[in-house]
């Protein structure tokens, strides 16, 4: 009988063919009750051979993409050359940018010393001289509006900002600094000056006097502050004296890596909860963990320790670096870098971690959250949903 033919199976019993579909179907209605599983991959734009799940890939497109503290280059002879002839910026060089996902940098440096007020004007006039030069490809983000603007263009939208705040002689320079686009100030870098202590000094007296009436300003004309090199003491007084959130934009967390300077106490990630603010990760190895192995998975604790302490909803991306690096940095360029720190810095041989060292490591990181069971909607704020919502509050004016 056609319907009867009988299956051997192991155990040595028979089945008819009848009973087998019976089975399947049982089975197929199971899978179909049970949650979707997206087992589908792909490989993306100039991203070789590498395969991404379907559901990573689509959250990277679908996000409006932040990446709150990314160098344009960490070859600063290139970069000089970008900037005093745009010209030299080509197609080459942009493609990179196009393939990352991510729509929007915030390429802060910092400037600081006897001559950083003019330092930073020629600074910002590079820069708008740049993205002048490029509109076609290029947008200067002055409001929570033109993120969304920068998004829907398909343009990379730039932040301005600084990782200091020396440029400032007085609080009406702020209003100047604004007027030339900058958004987002940090107070200290990583050594004292007229507002506060940076995370390396030696003692740290928070605020000063001088301090409190530019974070006053900032707030009134609608400019960011943040603290991500600032001190502890430094740190906490500025969620104190400002009437709107306070960005921690580059930063992890000292609970993971004991003692590190650079990292932030869980005092201060619960301000950053308590103020509504947001708080951007790192893939700095020694911010990340204090020895080897240092991994992704590493990365992907200090996520797990914002969420626990605070939520998701205060989680953003603050890479700190490049489209490639530091360990990709020209050699010379390289060492000078790490003879302008401390040695609590801890540097050790990478600078950077695996997997998150090259343009397209948004993808990569959207695939260890989905690792770590983040929902879609707390995944799409991390990659820059909860910075366009804290930014919008801060740049109201």
């Amino acid at each position: 009988m056609r319907n009867e033919i009988p299956i051997k199976v192991k155990a040595k019993n028979t089945i008819s063919r009848r009973e087998m579909l019976r089975s399947t179907a049982v089975t197929g209605i199971a899978l179909l009750s049970a949650p979707m599983i997206n087992f589908g991959r792909s490989r993306i734009p100039g991203g070789g051979q590498k395969e991404y799940s379907t559901r990573a890939i689509d959250l990277v497109k679908r996000s409006t993409v932040i990446d709150m503290l990314a160098a344009m280059t960490l070859d600063f002879n290139k970069q000089d050359k970008w900037f005093k002839d745009p010209d030299s910026f080509t197609a080459a060089d942009l493609q990179p940018f196009k393939d990352s996902g991510i729509n929007i940098i915030h390429p802060a440096v910092g400037m600081d010393g006897m001559e950083a007020y003019s330092d930073v004007l020629e600074f910002f006039a590079f820069w708008n001289g740049f993205i002048a030069a490029h509109a076609d490809d290029f947008m200067r983000v002055d409001s929570a509006d033109d993120i969304a603007r920068a998004k829907a263009s398909g343009k990379i939208g730039v932040i301005l900002g600084l990782q200091n705040s020396d440029q400032f002689r007085k609080p009406a320079d702020v209003d100047l600094f604004r007027g030339l686009g900058q958004r987002v100030s940090q107070l200290t870098y990583n050594s004292r000056n007229f507002i506060g202590s940076g995370s390396t000094e030696r003692s740290d007296g928070g605020i000063s006097d001088f301090g409190a009436r530019i974070i006053e300003r900032m707030n009134k004309v609608g400019m960011a502050v943040d603290v991500s090199h600032c001190g502890d003491r430094t740190t906490l007084d500025a969620f104190d004296l400002s009437k709107k959130p306070v960005l921690i934009t580059h930063s992890n967390c000292r609970a993971l890596v004991p003692g590190h300077p650079r990292c932030k106490t869980d005092e201060a990630i619960k301000k950053v909860g308590a103020a509504g603010s947001v708080i951007g990760i790192t893939g700095v190895r020694m911010f990340v963990k204090a020895d080897e192995p240092t991994t992704i998975e590493d990365v992907l604790n200090h996520f797990d320790h914002v969420r626990k302490l605070i939520g998701p909803e205060h989680l953003g991306v603050g890479s700190d670096i490049d489209l490639y690096g530091y360990d990709a940095m020209p050699p010379e360029l390289n060492k000078q870098l790490r003879a302008g720190y401390k040695g609590s810095y801890g540097f050790r041989e990478k600078i950077d971690i695996e997997g998150l060292d090259h343009p397209k490591r948004m993808f990569d990181l959207t695939e260890g959250l989905i690792r770590r069971k983040y929902s879609d909607a707390d995944i799409q704020g991390i990659l820059g949903g909860n910075f366009s919502r804290v930014l919008k509050e801060i740049w109201a004016v």
